[in-house]
């Protein structure tokens, strides 16, 4: 089992692809998503999101500006304003 993964911007498409799970920094508080997880939107923050493509790997970091996450039955798409490479 695996969670759809995107991350993108106004500009392209930084990565798609299916991870274990995924930790969002929500304004109200990070957020972990894993398959199955209930719908939901939330806006984010700027800080990393942490991008964990096997159970108990280390994350990988992706830092992000602004935003917005959703999470539907696809999966979760992270619309972030600006990724800082």
């Amino acid at each position: 089992m695996a969670l759809n993964f995107e991350l993108v911007t106004p500009a392209s498409l930084v990565l798609s692809e299916e991870v274990y799970m995924v930790v969002v920094p929500g304004t109200e508080g990070e957020f972990g998503v894993l398959e199955g997880h209930a719908p939901f939107m939330s806006t984010i923050r700027d800080g990393a999101v942490q991008v964990y493509r096997t159970a108990g790997g280390a994350p990988d970091n992706i830092e992000v500006r602004g935003g917005f996450a959703e999470v539907s039955e696809a999966g979760l798409t992270v619309l972030a304003e600006q990724v800082i490479a």
